[in-house]
């Protein structure tokens, strides 16, 4: 009998090789834990849109100008609004740095290929940055969260531009028990 390939092995084999191909021809992790990307990866001013947040609505959920919401690409933190769960371990945390990151701030945000989820949401890579300097990446939100133990690495294709910079910094937060890999319990 043949085994059937699952949702969840083929997002596996498909991040897993896009690791191995980044980590060989385009990234490398910097001695501080940093995902230092080559200039053939950066983003450009073309592929940005510079908005404003008005507030965040949990800690991978922000609302900008118009009221728009905006979901992060690749990356999920513990639920807070979710009706059918309750609060997880480390929501609130999440919700809360996410808050003092980027809520009434000026923010980058990249689109993938994806415009939106089925919420209707926006999907986009969120860098806090100087709104006087466009060209200055700043923080790459997303890989913060991750890399600080808020969130996992969440890769759902066709999105998976920085799949490998999440796994990495998944794998960083995990092994120097940073945030959630610290406070709440590994599900098996």
């Amino acid at each position: 009998m043949g085994r059937k390939l699952t949702k969840k092995k083929i997002i596996f084999l498909i991040a897993l090789f896009i690791i191995l191909f980044e980590t060989i021809f385009n990234r490398h992790v910097g001695e501080n834990g940093n995902t230092q990307i080559k200039p053939t990866a950066q983003i450009t001013p073309q592929t940005r849109e510079l908005v404003k947040v008005i507030r965040i609505v949990d800690g991978d959920t922000i609302v900008i100008e118009g009221n728009k919401k905006v979901r992060y690409i690749g990356i999920d933190t513990p639920e807070t609004k979710d009706q059918k769960k309750s609060v997880q371990c480390y929501g609130q945390e999440a919700a809360e740095k996410n808050r003092q990151l980027v809520e009434k701030k000026y923010v980058l945000l990249e689109k993938d290929v994806s415009e939106v989820d089925k919420y209707n949401r926006l999907l986009r890579y969120v860098w806090l940055t100087d709104p006087n300097n466009a060209s200055s990446e700043g923080i790459f939100i997303n890989d913060y969260l991750v890399r600080q133990g808020y969130a996992h690495a969440a890769t759902f294709p066709p999105d998976v531009k920085y799949a490998d910079t999440f796994l990495i910094a998944e794998k960083y937060a995990r092994d120097n028990y940073l945030g959630l890999w610290s406070s709440c319990p590994v599900k098996k």
